[in-house]
């Protein structure tokens, strides 16, 4: 028997068309909503019940914040003991909420790309699972779910917006689409200025790493997409655009006063689409946003963002 998944049925609600500058009514699927703060539990917790169900008895992942949370939310369902790796960047209250939730947490290197290192190395040497955060294709199964829900809801829209850090969610949002005969419905593919490795890589038509991560999204802070994720555009139809920080923030902050959610600017880049991009959007009719979430937001953060950028 399969296990019942660990991610919820989230909410979808639609704004006003004067809600940005658009003019157009946006579906807003309320990921944030999820047990674990974001939509990372979809994947997570469906690569970590695979695992477990092959007999994985201990699991170890390297993660910004999200998918580590998802990790650690997973594993305590499921019984069995997780570590999560996480780089100097990762923030003090981030950290504590990982643990809280009943993970072991580390600190390793000053970017993802050495944390992960150093929990690919763990696993092995303890001979337990690694959990990939964003390249697996069983977390774009898991991500995909959300269009599943979508689609069973009977909502229309003509293309999708969603943020991108290392791709995870994106893989997902495609196979989605793919899985509902709907290949040919557009993905607006959003980063912020300073973690926008894809944007890079398709203007050079090579998988570029960046030399670092200077966006406050730090969610989206994967140095270099996943390789499926840069073959995707070849698949699909996908726009890659930037916005700033300052834009993420803008939209976090409207957003929290309309929807009384908070959402990390990872989450903001997103919702920014609509207001920074507005000309993108005209061709389209009902876009839909993924609200990815994200558990590194507070009103304090909030409060110093509005103040540094805006």
């Amino acid at each position: 028997m399969p296990f019942v998944p660990l991610h919820l049925d989230t909410p979808l609600v639609q704004t006003a068309p004067g809600y940005s500058a658009s003019g157009k009514p946006l579906w807003l699927k309320l990921d944030a909503l999820q047990p674990s703060g974001s939509f990372k539990l979809r994947g997570v917790g469906r690569l970590c019940q695979h695992e477990v169900e092959n007999g994985a008895r201990e699991i170890f992942c390297a993660s910004g914040g999200n998918a580590g949370i998802a990790a650690a939310y997973a594993g305590r369902a499921l019984g069995v003991p997780v570590t999560i790796v996480v780089p100097e960047t990762t923030a003090a209250d981030v950290r504590q909420t990982i643990a809280a939730t009943g993970a072991n947490v580390l600190v390793h290197g000053s970017v993802f790309d050495e944390a992960n290192a150093h929990a690919v190395e763990l696993a092995r040497s303890r001979k337990a699972t690694y959990v990939h955060p964003f390249d697996h294709p069983l977390l774009w199964d898991g991500h995909a779910t959300l269009i599943d829900e979508v689609v069973a809801k009977g909502a229309k829209f003509d293309c999708v917006i969603t943020s991108v850090g290392g791709g995870g969610l994106l893989a997902g949002i495609v196979e989605g689409l793919k899985r509902n005969g709907l290949s040919d419905v557009p993905v607006i593919a959003v980063e912020t200025e300073g973690a926008a490795s894809l944007n890079a890589s398709l203007k050079a038509n090579e998988r570029i790493t960046l030399p670092a991560i200077t966006s406050i999204a730090n969610s989206l802070g994967a140095r270099q997409v996943a390789q499926h994720v840069f073959d995707l555009p070849k698949q699909h139809p996908i726009e890659s655009v930037v916005v700033s920080d300052a834009d993420a923030v803008a939209a976090c902050l409207k957003f929290a006063d309309a929807q009384r959610i908070l959402v990390e600017p990872a989450c903001g880049a997103a919702l920014a689409v609509a207001d920074v991009h507005a000309g993108l959007l005209q061709r389209f009719d009902n876009p839909l946003i993924e609200v990815c979430g994200g558990i590194g937001v507070s009103l304090d953060k909030l409060r110093g963002w509005k103040e540094k950028f805006l």
